[in-house]
């Protein structure tokens, strides 16, 4: 039963954690990030389990970190209230080619990523854009202006 206990609190920490870090730090993968990952990774397992090496316990883990995953996917699903919390919501980033600087500044984005990101998918220019948001798994969308093409 500690082992379900510590994976859970560890999975709670885990969500937290990676809500504070931001979904644009998250949705490109750098060679460190990769590293940094594994890392925590073996750092969780350490707190998890602790000296426990069985089979019964890295069962016990995985199917309490698989459960829980599964019960937050279906609370987001069955509850709209609590999908802002578990998800995230869109933020709008620039409207009518003009950057949203309080959201930028809230989520750690330049104008500078924003452009290249706008370059990716063919805009040359933010004037072209009437919305740039960016979405809950740490995508930018845009939305061009009518007449920009």
């Amino acid at each position: 039963m500690d082992l379900v206990l510590r994976a859970a609190v560890v999975y709670v920490f885990l969500f937290l954690v990676t809500r504070l870090v931001g979904r644009r730090e998250l949705s490109g993968l750098e060679p460190f990030d990769l590293i940094l990952i594994v890392i925590i990774g073996d750092l969780v397992q350490q707190a998890i389990t602790q000296t426990d090496a069985s089979v019964t316990g890295a069962f016990l883990v995985v199917a309490t970190l698989a459960l829980l995953t599964v019960v937050s996917s279906f609370l987001s699903y069955r509850f709209r209230r609590m999908r802002p919390l578990l998800e995230g919501r869109p933020l709008l980033l620039v409207e009518n080619g003009v950057p949203i600087d309080e959201n930028m500044k809230r989520e750690r984005i330049t104008i500078e990523e924003i452009e290249a990101a706008a370059r990716l998918q063919n805009i040359a220019s933010l004037s072209e854009v009437r919305w740039a948001i960016l979405e809950t798994g740490g995508q930018i969308s845009f939305i061009r202006r009518e007449g920009s093409s």
